[in-house]
This record gives C-alpha cells, structure tokens and sequence, in this order.
C-alpha cells in the first residue's frame, strides 16, 4: 500500500501568521504524520511524508526558536526544495511519482493554497484510492475535483489531535548512559524539556515518568545544567517541577526494565488508558511489552539514541522510533566544556549555591593522589581507580565518562606522558579546595588546640558557620550546606563520622567528626590561622561594650538583651541558679538569625556576665547544659536597668489608664526611644505584653508577672520614700 502526504510548509506557516496564531512546529509536523498514518490505514513505514517549502529562504526564518527544516526532518519528513511556486505540482510530480510503477493509495494534501491541485490531476491512483486535501478553506470548491477529494478543515483536525491521551516510560538510566556512550553531554535541563515538548507534540500528556536509580552515588553519568554545575543530587526536584514522577529503582538495566513493563502493563489494561504509549530506552527487553500494546490497539513510539537500539526493537512493525540527539538538540563533551567554560566567564544575575557533586570526588581524589605521590601529575587509570575505590562511580565505564566531561569542561587538563593533573584556575577546583580545605583546617586545629579525640557534630557546624574564609557567593549559606560538605568529606574517605556515647548519658549517642589517620595534608592546607570559631587565633568579645557591640553586629546585641532578660526571669521566678540553655533556645529560636544565639551567649560568657556548664537536674539522674548570670556584671545590670525602665512606663501608662502603644510610651522620658521596637518585642515574648485583639498596635499589661510585681513594689517603696502616696 502506497500513501503519501505532502505538506506545503509555507503556505501553511504563513496562514497561521495571517491567524496571529501560535503554533508548535513540532507539534504541527508529528501531529499532521500521525494523522496522516491514522486516517490511511498504513503503517508508519509505508507513508511518505514529504515536507515541501522554499527552504533557502526559510534558512534564516526561526518559528517558535526552531529551524523548520530541522523540525520537519526529525519528524521523519523528507524535505523538497521549491524555488518557483508556480511549478509546485510539476516539480513534485518529476521527483517523486513519475517513476514510481505503484499506483498510489491514498493521497494527503495539507495546504490551503491552490497550487498543489496539478498534483491531483497527474498521480497515478488505485481504484479505490482517496484523496484529502487538510486546509483552512475548501479550495476545491467550484472545480471539477470538488466530489474527488475529501477535504478536512485543518483546525479541527488539529483540535482532534490534541485530545489524544499520551503516556511516557523513561529509562532514565539507559537513555543518559547511552547519550554519554555516544559522546553527549547529559544537560538535565534540556533533556527534560525536550522530553516534555517532544510528548506534546503527540497529544495531551496525562502520565510522565522517569526511572532510574535516583541518590545511588555514581550509577548515572554527570547530569549537568548549562554552566556546566553537576546536578545529579538535584535531579528528583527539577523532574518534579517539571511534572515528570522520578520513579525509584534498584541499579542495573533488568531493575528498570521489569519495572517499568510492569507499570506499562497495569496501566494500559482499563478502558481510559491512554491512547499513545511513548518508551524512552533501547533495550531489547521492551519488545514484549511494546507487542503487548501493540495488540491491545495502542500507538507506540520509541525514544532511543542512535548506535544504542536493539535490532529486535529497531525491526518492530509500526513502531515509529524518534531519536533522543535529534529532538534534545544535546552538545558533545568537547563542544559543551567550551560553551560552559565561556558561560562560566560572563558576570553571573544569579549567584547560584555551590554544592557538593560528582566533580567534587574528582577534585578531592585527584589531590589524594597527587598528596600520596607528591606529584602533580597522575594517569586516568589511577583516577578511576582511586574514584572506584572510594564509590564515586559503579563502574570503569562511569569513570571513564566522569573524567571524560572533567577533562571538557576544564577541572582535568592534559599534561606530556598522557597524563593529567587538576586545573588550579578551574573555579570547581579552587572553591572544593577552600571548602574542604577550611573544613579539615577546624577538625584539625580543634583536636590539637583543645585536646580533644574528636569534634562535635553540631560543634563544627557552629564553627564553620563563623568562618569568614567561607562567606563567598554561593558558599556558607545555611547549616544544610555546611551539612552536605562535611558528609561529602566523610565519603570521600577525608573525615571520619562516628557516634560517641554521651559522656554524661551513656545511652545517648551523639555524632563526632575525626580526621581519618590516612588522610595526608594536601599542599593546598592553608598556612593560616582560623580567625574565628573553636581553635587557632580566635575572635575575642572580651572587654567589647554592648554600645561597640551595637555597631559592630545589631542582631547580636539584641539577642544579649533577649537572653538576660528571660535568664533573669526564669530564675527569679523559680528561685532557680540556673536555666537549662536548650529551653532558653527554644524559646528565642524565632528570633535566632543565623547564628545570633549562639554569638550571644559566647560575648556574655566572654566579659563574665553568664555561665555556661554542666547542673545536676532535679528532675533528672542526668546532668543539664544551663546558663546562669552574673548579676553584679555591668552587662547585665544595664540591660535589666533598661527593662525596668521599661515596665516602669508600662505602669505608668497603666495607672493613668491610659492604652499602651508605642505612641503613647513616648509620651515617657525613658531614654529608649531607639530601642522601643525591641522592647515591645521582649516583653510580648515574655508574658509581659500582650496584643489587643482586633486593635494593632495596642497591648494590655499582666500586671500580676511576676517582673512587674517586683518593679511595682520599687516604685511604691521609692514613693514611700519621698513621702507620695
């Protein structure tokens, strides 16, 4: 059976910009080929597309970012210059059906010109062969043709297009290794949204999913974005965002495989299933499922990559194959490491976080054998190896790949002998060498300069957080970071992460970092001191007053009042020396801003205003992490001197019976005028305030706190005294 369907690409392009219409070319030329094949009955084979348009001129024309001809081409169309419109259907008729000796089956026409209706009167046809013209308007109106050929409104064949249901299988797994086997890059952004605009194309998209080991450390090859960043770890939230299910499954092709047939299989079995099932693999094991749809009336269209397909897939009747390279329009290794390294040069908008990856291990590997070594320079083999050794990658293959794209995008570079050493200018390389550096440099300075056999877990993360080396764009930005970084050390075999038995509660395991004693130094070690956190020269708050402490960090000073006030209070109340440090935590957590309560608590110990250790509980057999204060401390006595002053004009307010509002409170001589915010805010956390309802901005007083109570009998003792009522 011969069927053919010619598109006029112009014309139609050029009604649909008449129509102000946007359309999608891709979803134009798959859709008008999966029509064409529906309505004709034949296979998929057996149709002949051919995309007709003055293509030289187009060259430069882009509709929607795309080359038409390209767009055309990957829908599997052969494309047919014509420079002189008139001669259209000559020119169609002398290239393509004079020679052919089968007569013709069914003839599609989709344009809405005239031009192509030559083309009608000279094709060979059957007897019982059909002619449709798809077009805006009946051309054939009024001619001798108007009862020959079946004429069908473009729009509505389009609209009939669209309401097919399309569902998409990715083995994601087998489509990134295969790309990576062919020499392309994996950019993760423009796979997926190639994978999304290819889907479109074919129908309305009810089920995307991808599978693939997802978080098992080096069983896919570098997943990258556009500046070349490694982003495997971020892949499951892009898909996601995306609208495409990251479907978990164990490593190695059969895992995926069974998986996704089975789901294939479930879904396909009920009467609302889709219409269209698109498989993104190239493994042989598909071709019973692809049958399976086959039988149960299902269009089926394979996603692979060129060089990777099974011949059992590639031979299966009706199965249109779409290649992943063609539609994904991916860079090779070599192409992509120069665009990302050009990328990389230009001023950033968005300074983007700089987390752990793939090339990470790279980096951290390469130095561990240049450090063991001591030399610069070190072979592939013995790179793969040590990354293999350490897990980074599941494979010689996976390896070969990684140091392949760190070679292209400039973290590797060549040397003589067919070696290779780390590019120090590289910016991978250098902000991996800060971080770890600055990471083992506090590990090590806390073990030699304290004494101790490890470090807190919680400790380092405190200290890392107050490391002025690490405050760069993208760097030191949050507890989680810091988190990522130490766990990437611990598996890159550099630190050693064990649970220790509290000292003062023998069940209670806490988590401790050590240096692992293989581990050797790098060169890159910064000779530097730490200037600031648990070792080395340290910062020091000793003999800063709370005015110096006011300019140099705001945030700081405030959290100082916070912290003496409720201190003092719990205290006071509890006839108590102490209160526990993670209670007193809890309750300023809302107003802990980066490291704010931890900097607080430090300059109090720092001028001896506050303790910190180690009470017996009463309420407990083990020992409590409290704070206590040191009440004849100048620190102290200003702060609560403030408050005092504070609730004195609390009172004041409230025995004129006058509404207390910030307004009103400056009516008072309190000296607090520039602090009153802050004020207002301590004294609602403290119970002592409480918001109006429905009335902003004005509070009520508890007069019966136990703080106002003190402060109220001073002020009736002070009266006394001078002889008032």
């Amino acid at each position: 059976m011969a069927a053919y369907l010619i598109v006029d690409v112009d014309d139609l392009l050029e009604h649909f910009q008449r129509r102000s219409m946007a359309i999608d070319l891709q979803e134009l030329a798959v859709g008008l080929r999966g029509m064409a094949a529906l309505v004709s009955g034949a296979a998929v084979e057996r149709l002949r597309a051919v995309a007709v348009a003055n293509w030289s001129l187009r060259a430069a024309v882009k509709t929607r970012g795309a080359d038409p001809q390209v767009v055309f081409k990957t829908a599997g169309y052969e494309v047919f210059e014509v420079t002189h419109r008139p001669s259209l259907g000559d020119a169609l008729h002398a290239n393509y059906f004079s020679f052919d000796p089968d007569p013709v089956d069914e003839l599609i026409l989709a344009t809405t010109n005239p031009d192509l209706i030559p083309l009608v009167k000279r094709v060979k046809m059957t007897r019982n062969a059909r002619i449709r013209m798809w077009g805006a308007e009946n051309v054939l109106k009024g001619t001798s043709f108007e009862n020959k050929v079946i004429f069908q409104p473009l729009d509505t064949l389009l609209g009939i297009q669209q309401t097919k249901n399309v569902a998409v299988y990715i083995d994601f797994e087998n489509i990134a290794i295969s790309l990576n086997e062919q020499g392309y890059t994996v950019n993760l952004d423009e796979l997926v949204e190639a994978f999304q605009r290819q889907a479109k194309a074919h129908g309305q998209v009810v089920k995307m999913a991808a599978y693939a080991p997802w978080g098992q450390r080096g069983t896919l090859p570098p997943l990258v974005d556009a500046m070349g960043r490694e982003v495997a770890d971020e892949a499951q939230p892009r898909l996601l965002n995306a609208n495409i299910e990251p479907v978990y499954n164990l490593p190695g092709k059969n895992s995926a495989d069974m998986r996704i047939a089975g789901d294939i299989n479930r879904d396909s079995v009920h009467d609302k299933s889709p219409d269209i099932y698109i498989v993104a693999s190239g493994d042989r094991d598909f071709k019973d499922v692809i049958n399976t749809l086959q039988m149960r009336g299902k269009s089926v269209i394979l996603w692979t990559v060129r060089g990777t397909t099974s011949k059992q897939l590639a031979h299966t009747p009706n199965l249109l194959i779409e290649y992943v390279e063609d539609f994904a329009h991916l860079q090779t290794h070599k192409t992509f490491g120069s665009a990302a390294r050009s990328a990389a040069q230009v001023e950033e908008v968005e300074v983007m976080s700089f987390t752990p990856s793939q090339w990470s291990s790279v980096v951290i590997q390469g130095d561990v054998i240049a450090t063991n070594t001591n030399k610069e320079t070190f072979t592939r083999t013995a790179l793969i190896n040590r990354l293999l050794e350490v897990g980074a990658v599941v494979s010689k293959a996976r390896g070969e790949d990684l140091v392949a794209q760190a070679l292209a995008l400039g973290i590797l570079k060549t040397t003589s002998g067919n070696r290779i050493m780390l590019n120090a200018n590289n910016p991978v390389v250098e902000k991996t060498r800060l971080i770890r550096d600055r990471i083992v440099l506090r590990v090590t300075n806390t073990l030699s300069v304290r004494g101790w056999e490890y470090v807190n877990y919680g400790f380092l993360l405190k200290g890392l957080a107050m490391d002025r080396e690490l405050d760069r764009p993208g760097l030191n930005y949050s507890d989680q970071w810091r988190s990522d970084w130490i766990d990437c050390l611990v598996r890159e075999r550099v630190l050693l992460r064990e649970l220790v038995p509290h000292r003062h509660n023998p069940e209670d395991l806490v988590p401790v970092i050590k240096l692992r004693p293989e581990y050797k130094l790098p060169p890159s070690m910064p000779d530097a001191p730490l200037n600031s956190g648990d070792g080395g020269s340290e910062e020091t708050w000793a003999g800063i007053t709370l005015n110096e402490l006011e300019q140099m960090e705001p945030e700081t000073v405030d959290m100082v009042s916070r912290v003496v006030v409720s201190v003092e209070q719990f205290t006071s109340f509890r006839n108590f020396d102490w209160c526990p440090l993670g209670s007193l935590h809890r309750r300023l957590r809302n107003y802990d801003k980066g490291m704010a309560f931890q900097r607080a608590v430090e300059y109090l110990i720092e001028n001896s205003a506050a303790f910190v250790k180690e009470y017996p509980n009463p309420q407990s057999e083990f020992f409590t992490k409290g704070i206590s204060l040191n009440l004849k401390n100048d620190i102290c006595r200003v702060i609560l001197r403030q408050r005092d002053t504070f609730i004195r004009a609390l009172l004041t307010l409230y025995e004129r019976n006058i509404v207390i509002s910030e307004q009103s409170i400056r009516t008072i001589e309190t000296g607090l005028d520039n602090e009153l915010a802050l004020w207002f805010s301590i004294m609602q956390t403290e119970n002592v305030l409480n918001e109006i309802p429905g009335r902003a901005g004005q509070y009520s007083l508890f007069r019966t706190h136990h703080t106002v109570t003190l402060v109220a009998e001073k002020m009736r003792a002070e009266r006394m005294e001078r002889g008032e009522k």
